[in-house]
C-alpha cells in the first residue's frame, strides 16, 4: 500500500471492524466519502477486535475484501489500530476521521476517538439505525423471523410506491425511508451523483417497475447486460468474489462487443429464500440485502423480488439485452430442480469457476456463530455493558 505524508483535508479516514458487509457499514463509508474526494478505510485486526470487543465472525481477509468492494472506499488499510491514531492517518495523508453519532470505546472503556477529537480532526455523521453486527448475531442466536418482509404483489405495487413517497407506508419493503436509502445507495463512486437503477419485479403480473431511475450515462452503458441472481444473505466473501469475477467477465465481453456491458443483479424475496433455506433464513431481509448489493462497485442495476427461475420470458421483460446469465460454483439445494435449465438450453448460461471463498455460505457463517455460542453470547453481553458505558460518555460530552 502506498502512503503519503502530504496531508489533505479532502482525503478522509474512516475505520472500524466491518464485521459483516452490512448496509450500516456501507452507509458510514458513503457519508464519509461525501465529505471528501477520496476515502481511506482502516480495518482492525482480528486480534485487536478480540481484545476490545470480542471474537470476529469474518476474518481480516474477508473484511478487507468487503471494504474493497464498496464503491465509496478508495483505499483499504488493513491492521489499523483500534484506537484511532493521528500518526497512522498522517501516513496516508488524511486530516479528518469520520465516525457515527455514537461513542465507541476500547477494552478500558475509553473513547476510541479521544485523541483525534482533542486534535480537532473528528467529523460526525449519522449512524445507520436498526442494523449492526450485534443485531445480526442476535438474529442467528435467537432464530428470529420478525425481520422478514412481505412480498409485494403487482396489484398493490403502484399504491405501495405512492404510499411510500407520501410517507403513509410505515413498514415493509417500500417506505419513504427505504426509497430514500435506495436512492442514496444508488449514487456513484463520489457518493453524490445518481448512477445505479433499482427495480421491483412482481411475479404475479410478471412486470418490472423502476423505483430508482439510473443515470442517463449508465443507461447508455448498459444496453447489453449479464444477469446474476441469488439471496445474497449476509453478503459475504463468496458473494463478493463471485461478483468480482463476473465483473471481470463483463469487461471482457465489453471488449469483444466493442461497447459497454452492464451487470444486473436479481435479489430474491424473503419468502423465496425461506422457501428453499427454511428455519429463519434469510438472516438479512430483502431491504438489507439489496442495499448490500447496491453498494457493491461491480453492480449496475438491482432487481428486487427477482424470480427464483430466470426464465427467458423474464429476461425478455428486462429493459436490456441480456447476453449471459452467470452462476457460481455452488450447488443447488438437494431435490431442487435446476433453475437455469431454460437459459442453459438457450446457450445463455455461463459459470464462474472455483475460487478461494466458494465453500463459504450463509449456513457456514451461521455455524461459525452457533458453534461458538458461548463466545458470541459473551460478546453480546459485553456489547450491552459497553453500550451503557458509551451512552454515559455520550451524555457527558453532548
Amino acid at each position: 500500500m502506498v502512503s503519503t505524508n502530504k496531508i489533505d483535508k479532502k482525503r478522509i479516514w474512516v475505520d472500524g471492524c466491518f464485521d459483516f458487509a452490512h448496509h450500516g457499514h456501507a452507509g458510514a463509508m458513503l457519508q464519509a466519502r461525501q465529505l471528501g474526494d477520496s476515502l481511506y478505510v482502516g480495518i482492525h485486526s482480528d486480534e485487536e477486535i478480540l481484545v476490545n470487543k470480542g471474537p470476529v465472525v469474518m476474518k481480516l481477509a474477508e473484511r478487507v475484501l468487503a471494504v474493497s468492494a464498496c464503491k465509496w472506499a478508495s483505499v483499504p488499510v488493513p491492521d489499523a489500530p483500534y484506537v484511532t491514531d493521528p500518526v497512522v492517518m498522517d501516513e496516508y495523508g488524511c486530516f479528518y476521521v469520520v465516525h457515527g453519532d455514537d461513542i465507541t470505546t476500547d477494552a478500558n472503556g475509553e473513547d476510541c476517538y479521544r485523541v483525534v477529537k482533542d486534535a480537532g480532526r473528528f467529523l460526525v455523521v449519522k449512524r445507520t439505525p436498526n442494523i449492526s453486527t450485534t443485531d445480526l448475531v442476535g438474529r442467528m442466536l435467537l432464530c428470529t423471523k420478525n425481520h422478514h418482509l412481505r412480498t409485494i404483489q403487482g396489484r398493490e405495487i403502484d399504491d405501495a410506491v405512492a404510499n411510500a413517497r407520501s410517507g403513509k407506508a410505515k413498514d415493509g419493503l417500500l417506505t419513504r425511508e427505504s426509497l430514500e436509502k435506495f436512492e442514496t445507495y444508488a449514487t456513484g463512486e463520489d457518493g453524490r451523483s445518481a448512477w445505479d437503477g433499482v427495480y421491483v419485479w412482481t411475479d404475479d403480473d410478471r412486470h418490472l417497475r423502476p423505483i430508482v431511475q439510473p443515470s442517463s450515462e449508465l443507461v447508455k452503458k448498459t444496453r447489453k447486460v449479464v444477469y446474476v441472481d441469488g439471496g445474497f444473505d449476509l453478503f459475504f466473501a463468496g458473494h463478493i468474489e463471485f461478483l468480482r469475477q463476473v465483473s471481470a467477465e463483463v469487461e471482457q465481453l465489453s471488449r469483444q462487443a466493442g461497447e459497454p456491458v452492464g451487470l444486473v443483479v436479481g435479489v430474491h424475496s424473503d419468502a423465496t429464500v425461506n422457501e428453499f433455506k427454511g428455519l429463519n433464513y434469510p438472516i438479512m431481509n430483502l431491504f438489507e440485502r439489496a442495499l448490500c448489493v447496491l453498494q457493491c462497485r461491480y453492480v449496475s442495476h438491482v432487481v428486487l423480488q427477482a424470480p427464483y427461475v430466470p426464465t427467458l420470458a423474464f429476461l425478455d421483460t428486462l429493459p436490456w439485452h441480456t447476453i449471459k446469465v452467470y452462476h457460481g460454483p455452488t450447488s443447488f439445494s438437494h431435490g431442487v430442480a435446476d433453475p437455469y435449465a431454460g437459459v442453459k438450453a438457450a446457450g445463455k448460461y455461463a459459470e464462474i469457476g472455483p475460487h478461494q471463498y466458494q465453500d463459504i455460505s450463509t449456513e457456514t457463517i451461521v455455524e461459525r456463530v452457533t458453534s461458538n455460542r458461548g463466545l458470541y453470547e459473551e460478546r453480546q453481553r459485553r456489547k450491552g455493558w459497553k453500550a451503557a458505558a458509551e451512552d454515559e460518555l455520550w451524555r457527558r460530552h453532548a
